[in-house]
């Protein structure tokens, strides 16, 4: 089976139609199988139209084209409100991006959390370390200051805690 595959069409239509078909053994698969594009590209001229004059094909081409354009925002409302089929597309793209925001915070709140409490882990391992630090030094000055002091190693070591 050959199979063949075209580049963008140099047409002025954005919706096409492909059908498989097995051109070694002249087989067609009689609509079993089919392909529609949608070029968007080419919907320039299309969306500069009334949601009223638009086709089927046009209104949702249009819809997924330039649903997130804030400057067709108007036309795109136009075809809400003309198609339900593509009002209910719509619905459901806003609850799934709802859905999206939602867990989006959750996470956001869940990594605040997460540092927070790794802050807190390195707040108390380096007040620890700081503490061990401080107290080996007293300890080190008590004991130069006892060898200072004249006293004999076994008076040092007696009064050291050895």
């Amino acid at each position: 089976m050959t199979v063949r595959f075209a580049s963008t069409s140099t047409d002025e239509l954005f919706f096409h139609t492909f059908e498989f078909c097995d051109y070694d053994n002249r087989v067609r698969l009689n609509g079993r199988s089919r392909i529609i594009t949608l070029e968007l590209s080419k919907l320039d001229k299309v969306v500069e139209k009334p949601a009223e004059e638009m086709s089927y094909p046009e209104l949702w081409a249009t819809f997924f084209q330039y649903l997130t354009d804030k400057s067709k925002r108007g036309i795109i409302n136009d075809i809400v409100k003309k198609e339900r089929g593509i009002a209910m597309a719509s619905e459901v793209l806003y609850t799934v991006s709802q859905d999206e925001i939602e867990e989006m915070r959750q996470l956001s709140e869940l990594k605040y959390e997460l540092d927070m409490q790794s802050r807190m882990v390195y707040a108390k391992e380096t007040a620890r370390e700081e503490g061990i630090n401080i107290g080996e030094r007293r300890k080190e000055q008590e004991f130069i200051n006892l060898l200072k002091s004249g006293k004999s190693p076994d008076e040092i070591i007696k009064d050291f805690g050895g």
